[in-house]
C-alpha cells in the first residue's frame, strides 16, 4: 500500500518567502516603545532633554519644589506633601541645594508631568499661593496651595486639559515678593 520512490530532481532557481509569526508582547517591548515616544529634546538646547510621559503613565505625577532651603517653606511643603498623598497622587519633593532650573530639568528627566513651587510668595502672601508647572509647555500658573492637589489629580488623571488650567488661573509672570522682604 505503501511505496518509496528515490529520484534526483535539480532545481536552478528555488525562492523560499519566510512565513515567521513571532507572537510575542512582553512588558519590555511596551516600555521600549513608551520610552521612544516619549523622549524629547528641548528646541534650541540639545543638552535638555525630557520625557514627555502622559501624565496617566508617568511614574511621578508631580514634583514638589521649594525654591530654597529656608526653613519657613518647611511647614508649606509638608502640608502640601501631605495633601497630596490624600488626593492619589504621586509626587516627589526635591528639597536639594540646587538652583530651580537644574531641579527642574532633573524632574524632566525622569518624566514628571507637573511641578509645584513653593517660594517667598507662598509664605508672604494671603492665601498662600504657589506656582504649578508644565513639564512640556514650561509655562507656570500661581494659584492657592489648598487648591493644588486636587488640580493636579484632575491633569494627571486627564480630566482636566492644561488649557483649561490657565484660562482658570493667572499665568505666572515673575515673583511679587522677595527674600529681602521675608527677613525684614
Amino acid at each position: 500500500m505503501v511505496g518509496v520512490k528515490r529520484f534526483q530532481k535539480t532545481l536552478h532557481v528555488q525562492e523560499v518567502v519566510p512565513n515567521v509569526v513571532e507572537p510575542s508582547f512582553g512588558i519590555g517591548r511596551i516600555m521600549y516603545t513608551v520610552f521612544e515616544h516619549s523622549f524629547n529634546i528641548r528646541p534650541g538646547s540639545e543638552q535638555r532633554t525630557f520625557f514627555s510621559f502622559p501624565p496617566v503613565v508617568a511614574p511621578y505625577k508631580c514634583s514638589v519644589l521649594p525654591l530654597s532651603q529656608n526653613p519657613e517653606f518647611t511647614p508649606f511643603v509638608k502640608s502640601l506633601s501631605e495633601a497630596l498623598t490624600r488626593h492619589g497622587v504621586s509626587h516627589k519633593v526635591d528639597d536639594s541645594s540646587g538652583s530651580i532650573g537644574r531641579r527642574y530639568a532633573r524632574t524632566d528627566e525622569i518624566g514628571i508631568a507637573f511641578g509645584i513651587t513653593v517660594d517667598f510668595d507662598s509664605v508672604n502672601t494671603t492665601p498662600h499661593t504657589a506656582t504649578l508647572r508644565d513639564r512640556d509647555s514650561m509655562r507656570q500658573i500661581r494659584m492657592e496651595i489648598s487648591e493644588l492637589p486636587g488640580v493636579v489629580r484632575d491633569l494627571s488623571n486627564e480630566l482636566l486639559s492644561w488649557a483649561e488650567v490657565e484660562k482658570r488661573y493667572p499665568i505666572f509672570v515673575g515673583q511679587q515678593t522677595a527674600k529681602k522682604e521675608l527677613e525684614e
